[in-house]
C-alpha cells in the first residue's frame, strides 16, 4: 500500500509539473529517460542528489520511490532537478521502472506461493477447522457476557477438647472429637453488560451442618468456625442463592453496588490485610476487628470512591432482614432490620495497605459472630453497638523469606440496659505470611488473635473474658487449579469469662484442605 501511495504521488507531482512545460523531445530529455531506465544501477539513496533536501515538501515520496523500491533516477551530475518540468517521456520512462518493479514483485509472490501451495493449503483446512470449531461454541456457550468462577473445597479434620472434666461434661459432651470429610462449592458467576459493570451471582452449596460439626460453629463456641464452612438451612449440599449484587461506575472513581442478597465485605474500598492466602479459622482473617468486618449479608446498598493517589473511601448499609415485609420481624431501616452501616476509608498500594473503618451495629440480631459466648450473650437486645477497627499491612520485595505482616485491632461501645451488659470490648490480630520459602508454590502462615472478649461491664467489677487464638497452616499448590492446605489451630479459653472458676477449657483443632479452582 505504501509502494503504491509513493508511485501516486510521485506521479502527481511529475504529472503537474510536466502539464506546464513545453515537451522537449531531444538533448536532456533524452538524457533523462535514459537515466531513468537504468535508476537501479544508478541511485541507491535520496542522498546522492545533490539538490534534494529533507525539508522538500514531496522528500518522503521521493526518498521510498528510490531507497524501497529502486525505480527513480537523477541526472548524470547527481542532480534531480525536481523543480524542473517534466516531459512525457521521463513520465513514461518512471512509471515503465516502477512498473517492473511492480512485476518483479508479483512474480516473486507467485513463485513463492507455489513452493508453498501445500503448506498453505493445509494452514487454510486448519483454519476452516477452527472456525467450525469456533461456530460450534458459539452456538452452545454459556453466555457471551458471563464469566464462571468455581471453587470446590475438600475438608478432613478433627478437633479435640481439654480440660477439667466438669468443663469438658458440660461444654463439649465428648461428642465433638469424631473426624470428619466435608465439603463446599462455590460458583460465582460475573456477568458484564457494558464492559465496566458487573452484576455478581453466588451460587454456593456445603454439608457443614450448623447442628453437629464444630468447623461450622456448632461446638461449644463459634470461634473454630471454618471460612469454607458453607451451609445454608437444613438441608446439606443443597445449592442455594448466596449473594447476588450488582455494581457500576459513575465517573471514572465513583462505583454503586446494590443488591438483595450482597455482604458488607463486597461493598468495602479496602482489605487491609495480606493474611492469608488461604483461609482457615474465618475470625483471624477480619482484620483484628470482627465486630466492624462482620461481614452482614442481606438488602444493602454503597459507594466505593477510589482516588489514583491511593487513598480510598465506601459506605455501606445492609440488613440482613430486609427481605421481609413485616415491620416486627425486619424490612429495611426498622428497629428489626438486623443493620449494619459501615464508613471505611484508607490508603492501598502494592506493597502498603491501611484503613480505619466504623460500623454501627443493631443489637439483638447475633452480628457480632466472632465473640466470646459471655459477650454475645450480654450485649443489650436494644439499642446499638459501635465497633471501630484499625488495620494494615506490608510486604517486602523478597517474598521468599521475608514475611508479609498484617495486623488489625477493634474496639467497640455497646448500649446498655441493665447491670451486667457489656459496655465495651476488643478484639486484635496479629499474621505473618511467607511466599515461596522452601519451593517456588509453597506459602507458610501462622497467626494469633483474641477474638471479641468483654473488658468492661455495666455496674459491675472488670469481666475475665480474654483468650487467645492460634493457627499455622501450610499451603502446597499440586498444580495452578489444585492446592493442598494442612493446618493446626489452639484455643487457649474458648468459654472466656464462662469458663468454671478454676477450671480450665481449651480447644485443638486440625485438618487438611484440598481446593480445586476452576
Amino acid at each position: 500500500m505504501e509502494f503504491v501511495q509513493s508511485i501516486l504521488i510521485a506521479s502527481a507531482v511529475f504529472g503537474g509539473l510536466a502539464s506546464t512545460g513545453e515537451p522537449n523531445l531531444n538533448g536532456v530529455s533524452d538524457d533523462a529517460a535514459r537515466s531513468l531506465e537504468n535508476s537501479r544501477d544508478q541511485v541507491t539513496s535520496v542522498t546522492q542528489f545533490s539538490d534534494v533536501y529533507p525539508t522538500d515538501w514531496a522528500y518522503q515520496a521521493l526518498s521510498n520511490l528510490v531507497e524501497q523500491y529502486g525505480c527513480v533516477a537523477g541526472y548524470p551530475n547527481g542532480t534531480f532537478r525536481g523543480n524542473r518540468a517534466m516531459t512525457r517521456y521521463e513520465a513514461a520512462a518512471l512509471l515503465n521502472a516502477c512498473l517492473d518493479r511492480v512485476t518483479e514483485v508479483t512474480d516473486e509472490l507467485r513463485r513463492l506461493l507455489k513452493e508453498f501451495e501445500t503448506e498453505l493449503a493445509i494452514l487454510r483446512g486448519r483454519v476452516d477447522g477452527l472456525e467450525a470449531r469456533v461456530g460450534e461454541l458459539e452456538a452452545t456457550q454459556f453466555s457471551t457476557t458471563t464469566k464462571l468462577k468455581g471453587v470446590a473445597t475438600f475438608v478432613v479434620g478433627a478437633n479435640q477438647f481439654r480440660g477439667s472434666a466438669n468443663a469438658l461434661k458440660q461444654h463439649s459432651n465428648g461428642g465433638f472429637g469424631a473426624t470428619s470429610l466435608n465439603n463446599d462449592l462455590q460458583l460465582n458467576l460475573e456477568t458484564s453488560f457494558t464492559g465496566e459493570d458487573q452484576l455478581t451471582s453466588v451460587l454456593r452449596a456445603g454439608n457443614f451442618n450448623g447442628d453437629n460439626n464444630v468447623f461450622s460453629g456448632a461446638g461449644p463456641t463459634t470461634l473454630s468456625t471454618l471460612e469454607t464452612a458453607f451451609q445454608e438451612g437444613d438441608h446439606p449440599n443443597q445449592l442455594t442463592l448466596d449473594k447476588l449484587f450488582y455494581s457500576f461506575p459513575i465517573g471514572s472513581h465513583l462505583t454503586v453496588t446494590a443488591g438483595p442478597r450482597v455482604g458488607q465485605e463486597d461493598m468495602l474500598a479496602i482489605w487491609p490485610s495480606f493474611y492469608p492466602s488461604d483461609a482457615i479459622l474465618d475470625v483471624l482473617t477480619l482484620n483484628g476487628a470482627p465486630a466492624a468486618y462482620n461481614k452482614n449479608l442481606g438488602a444493602g446498598a454503597g459507594l466505593r470512591w477510589d482516588a489514583p493517589t491511593g487513598f480510598r473511601f465506601s459506605a455501606n448499609y445492609v440488613a440482613a432482614n430486609g427481605s421481609r415485609s413485616t415491620t416486627s420481624e425486619g424490612g429495611l431501616a426498622t428497629k428489626d432490620a438486623g443493620s449494619t452501616g459501615t464508613v471505611q476509608i484508607g490508603y492501598a498500594r502494592e506493597e502498603l495497605t491501611l484503613a480505619a473503618i466504623y460500623t454501627a451495629i443493631q443489637n439483638g440480631d447475633d452480628l457480632i459472630t466472632y465473640a466470646s459466648p459471655f459477650t454475645q450473650t450480654s450485649l443489650s437486645a436494644t439499642g446499638m453497638t459501635h465497633a471501630f477497627g484499625l488495620g494494615g499491612a506490608w510486604q517486602g520485595l523478597d517474598e521468599r523469606w521475608i514475611p508479609s505482616i498484617s495486623a488489625g485491632w477493634g474496639i467497640n461501645v455497646s448500649d446498655t440496659s441493665q447491670n451486667g451488659d457489656v459496655q465495651t470490648s476488643q478484639s486484635w490480630t496479629a499474621g505473618l505470611e511467607w511466599d515461596n520459602i522452601f519451593m517456588d508454590s509453597t506459602s507458610v502462615g501462622i497467626a494469633v488473635g483474641q477474638p471479641v472478649f468483654a473488658t468492661d461491664l455495666k455496674g459491675q467489677n472488670t469481666p475475665n473474658d480474654g483468650q487467645f487464638i492460634w493457627e499455622a497452616w501450610l499451603q502446597m499448590n499440586v498444580t495452578d487449579a489444585i492446592t493442598v492446605t494442612p493446618a493446626l489451630f489452639y484455643l487457649s479459653r474458648p468459654l472466656g469469662q464462662d469458663t468454671p472458676r478454676g477450671e480450665t477449657f481449651e480447644q485443638l483443632g486440625g485438618l487438611a484442605k484440598i481446593t480445586f479452582k476452576f
